[in-house]
């Protein structure tokens, strides 16, 4: 069988799959894998993810939990992640509105994909910050 075409079970015939199912190349400059790793890779999705990945949170409650990230900030990730299908948003019709985000099967994948980076980090930070002391000890500024 060829590379993008899938075969259905019951028919002989083989259907090419559309472009839009075909694996990307982040190493294309117009890729859009490249958008998608940028966003994913940024610290507030990665934190938005991470706490929505243990409970639906509402806005205020994210914006609590998450030390540093403006309102502004907040709201353009949850709206990118939103669109990209990580995240979905549950509007209450209450006074006021209530609007509850919580992540997506998408997004679920995404965090186990995730893990061991975080683990990585949370777990090599001492060696990490060494390295960058013994890095700038070597290099120190320029005037």
């Amino acid at each position: 069988m060829q590379e993008g075409t899938i075969s259905i079970p019951g028919h002989h015939e083989v259907t090419p799959l559309p472009p839009i199912y075909l694996r990307g190349d982040v190493y294309a400059a117009n890729c859009p894998t490249r958008q998608l790793l940028d966003r994913i890779a940024d610290k507030w999705s990665a934190l938005i993810l991470l706490l929505l990945s243990q409970e639906d949170l509402r806005f205020n409650t994210l914006k609590r939990r998450i030390e540093g990230v403006s309102q502004k900030m907040l709201s353009q990730t949850l709206r990118s992640l939103e669109r990209d299908g990580l995240v979905s948003r549950a509007v209450e019709p209450t006074v006021p509105v209530t609007v509850t985000y919580a992540i997506t099967p998408l997004g679920r994948g995404l965090i186990i994909a995730m893990r061991g980076m975080i683990d990585w980090a949370e777990t090599c930070m001492i060696e990490v910050a060494a390295a960058q002391r013994a890095y700038d000890l070597r290099n120190p500024p320029q005037p």
